[in-house]
């Protein structure tokens, strides 16, 4: 090569600084996202003491990869499944915190004399909070087995889907310039229908395929395979209106339901941490030290906004979920930052071109300030509660815990709720495919059998019943399909009070049918084809082949569910105790939030002083509140252990109790049998051999009366008398004149009994 591109001398460059700074990074303890933003900033036009990045045209589409990378990467941990099972708790606080920040970022930005889309995409930069430093902080604080947390966790998930869907309506309304309320609508109305769609058809087809041709898939095709796939859905994506993000992201989390997802995640690391690094290093590229200079102000009221809007506002959301004041305060005050999602929806407003430059310095000035103060948040998110709560009325403090107690209670779903929710599910699912298939049938075969046939009356006889032929499953399944609950069947069973509205729920859902084929079938043919035969037909063909069709519909189900539950499936086979315990421990947990208790799991030293003790001496549960709910010895269990049961070195005790309790009784339960400071070092233990004279004073004293152990930290091993040796004596053994006593013990005790 005779001459080298520009393109590989910036990526050395940048790769070389992001590397040496992040080391300097890990080394401090700081997250890495920022060493990447200041490497940019080193290698950007604006520092001349460094070489600079000169193709930045290049460098820029490197890093429309990584962001491609990043949110395939972010789909793979996500999983719609994960999502649902985030619960009402978590969903409920980060909506709630979404809606504040967001319309308070866009406050904010008018106020500060900013247009329109500047302060829209502030109040998007400002919905998400940042995974890695919270997940670094808790590290370091040693609260992630807190009750709390587990709260910040399912509020992050629920955060990352959320800010996906902002960033479309976003890209959205940028493209438009329409701020209508009616075209909003009708975007978030096709977005989930575009969800909907390449979910179900992502997990009909590709678990399947990966299944059939898993023989064949090394590292390497894998990895090609992913890639490929992903790239294809941001094509896709793209051509239907959407974001590449978004594309991105959705392939990511229709894989994370395979039971490869693990193994390309693996396979994806590499490449989304080399283009990832791109990304953020051309972030800071484009940071002008005179412009974070001349912003100020604006980057100190976006840090206040972002810390005390986030704490109140998730503080609040946790509050109307049915949590303590206590942990709705922890909660808050562990979201108050901004995530790396801002620079990515910064980006994306940069690329329409439709936000001002100083969005970035603001950005990254802000995320900076409120990173460096989370670990300080969390850390005195306690101390906080305890001053506040002597600061409010205690007739406050306990209405809200009150409420939170109440809150909790109303869980248990009643059987006509399971219904309709399955009815809804029924409805729902079916509904996005039979438009899917309209869509297909309107764009692809109206165009292709009106090319090659001439004749009226054939051409929409072909449309009409290629269309009905494979849309009559789903209509099928649409009008008749039963919900497959135990809740339908005690309904059904109690005729007397629950038949009448189930037979109103089906007619009305037949009624619905019937309308949804005539609007289908007049779509596809003229109006007068479809209300004297297409409509009638379809009904025909539906009730005579009703059997048939409920079989092939069935079988498609049953294929949709067992990819869906695939990875369960799998694990539930290869589960182990451990697993089985965890699971377990996180059902058990979610059930006592009523009474804000959850299950630690904590290790046996084994030099603890509990050990051999009956669990009824050690008075634990009246001492400390706690209940041992479990003993785990190696791969067995001892389920609610008795009274008499005793703990051994190196048990896992499951403990249900509260935060507080858990504060209180774990430096009991670690507690360690004292030891002699001398001994603690191996070196210092020795075999020596005692004289028994006028001087060890041993003569006439037995082994266990003289001494010898209390006085040595040591242990009698031999004796040597004037006609025998005796390897390891009984204790009644009498020392006499002359005796060479071995004793293995502490060096300098040793000594000291030798000299005296």
């Amino acid at each position: 090569m005779g001459h080298l591109p520009k393109l590989i001398e910036d990526l050395a460059l940048i790769l070389i600084a992001g590397a040496l700074v992040t080391l300097l990074f890990r080394k401090i303890k700081q997250p890495l996202v920022l060493g990447y933003i200041i490497a940019g900033f080193l290698v950007s036009p604006h520092f001349i003491f460094t070489p600079n990045v000169v193709d930045q045209e290049n460098v820029k589409t490197l890093a429309d990869i990584g962001v491609i990378f990043l949110l395939f990467s972010l789909g793979l941990e996500f999983s719609f499944k994960k999502l649902v099972r985030v619960g009402g708790t978590a969903s409920i606080t980060a909506f709630t915190e979404i809606i504040f920040i967001t319309v308070a970022g866009y406050c904010t930005g008018k106020l500060m004399g900013w247009n329109t889309m500047d302060s829209m995409f502030l109040g998007g930069m400002l919905a998400s909070s940042s995974t890695t430093i919270i997940l670094r902080a808790f590290d370091e604080l040693g609260v992630k087995t807190k009750q709390f947390a587990r709260i910040v966790f399912g509020v992050l998930i629920v955060e990352d889907i959320v800010v996906i869907l902002l960033m479309v309506l976003l890209s959205t309304i940028a493209v438009t310039k329409n701020f209508e309320g009616t075209q909003i609508l009708f975007t978030v109305l096709k977005l989930l229908f575009f969800l909907g769609m390449w979910f179900i058809v992502g997990i009909f087809l590709l678990p399947t395929f990966l299944r059939v041709a898993r023989k064949l898939l090394d590292e390497e095709t894998l990895l090609i395979l992913a890639l490929g796939l992903c790239l294809g859905m941001v094509v896709l994506a793209t051509q239907v209106g959407f974001s590449a993000e978004l594309g991105a992201f959705v392939m990511g989390s229709i894989m994370a339901e395979t039971t490869l997802a693990e193994k390309v995640e693996h396979q994806i690391k590499p490449v989304k941490d080399l283009f990832g690094a791109v990304f953020f290093v051309s972030v800071g590229m484009m940071i002008d030290p005179k412009a974070i200079a001349a912003y100020g102000v604006p980057i100190l009221i976006v840090t206040l906004l972002t810390v005390l809007g986030k704490l109140i506002s998730t503080t609040i959301g946790a509050l109307i979920s049915g949590q303590p004041l206590k942990q709705s305060v922890q909660v808050g005050m562990s979201m108050a930052q901004i995530g790396e999602f801002a620079f990515i929806v910064a980006t994306l407003g940069l690329s329409l071109g439709v936000i001002s430059e100083f969005l970035f310095p603001i950005a990254v000035g802000a995320s900076a300030l409120t990173t460096f103060s989370t670990p300080y948040l969390i850390k005195f998110s306690e101390p906080f509660y305890n001053r506040l709560a002597k600061l409010l009325p205690v007739k406050w403090v306990q209405k809200l815990n009150r409420y939170a107690t109440s809150t909790q209670q109303i869980q248990a779903e009643s059987d006509w709720k399971i219904v309709l929710k399955t009815y809804l599910r029924i409805i729902v699912t079916n509904t996005i495919i039979l438009i899917a298939l309209l869509l297909l049938c309107k764009n692809f075969l109206l165009p292709f059998v009106a090319a090659r046939v001439e004749n009226g009356q054939l051409r929409n006889s072909i449309i009409l019943v290629f269309a009905l032929a494979i849309a009559a499953p789903f209509f099928w399944a649409f009008m008749a399909g039963k919900p497959k609950s135990q809740a339908y069947k005690e309904l059904w069973v109690d005729k007397k009070y629950n038949k009448g509205p189930l037979l109103i729920v089906e007619m009305l859902r037949l009624t619905l049918g019937i309308l949804f084929i005539a609007f289908y079938v007049n779509l596809l043919v003229p109006a007068r084809i479809a209300l004297f035969a297409g409509i009638p037909i379809t009904i025909l063909v539906i009730v005579i082949f009703s059997s048939r069709i409920q079989r092939f519909y069935q079988r498609m189900e049953r294929r949709f569910m067992r990819n869906l539950n695939e990875r369960e499936l799998v694990a539930a086979e290869a589960t182990t105790v451990e697993d089985t315990l965890q699971s377990k421990n996180r059902e058990m947990g979610s059930n006592m939030e009523t009474w804000d208790a959850h299950i630690v799991e904590m290790e046996v030293n084994p030099q603890a002083t509990a050990i051999g003790v009956a669990l009824k001496n050690l008075r634990w549960r009246e001492q400390f509140g706690i209940n041992i709910v479990y003993i785990r010895r190696g791969e067995k269990i001892i389920h609610t252990p008795g009274r008499d049961n005793r703990l051994l070195p190196f048990d896992r005790v499951g403990i249900l109790a509260t935060d507080e309790q858990v504060a209180a009784f774990k430096p009991v339960f670690d507690a360690k049998e004292v030891m002699g400071e001398e001994l603690t070092n191996i070196t210092d233990i020795v075999l020596q051999k005692v004289l028994v004279d006028e001087h060890t004073q041993l003569r006439g004293f037995t082994i266990h009366n003289s001494g010898i152990r209390e006085k040595t930290n040591g242990l009698v091993v031999g004796i040597e008398k004037e006609k025998e040796r005796i390897l390891n004596p009984e204790s009644s053994t009498v020392l006499e004149w002359g005796d060479i006593v071995w004793v293995v013990g502490d060096r300098k005790k040793l000594q000291r009994l030798i000299v005296d």
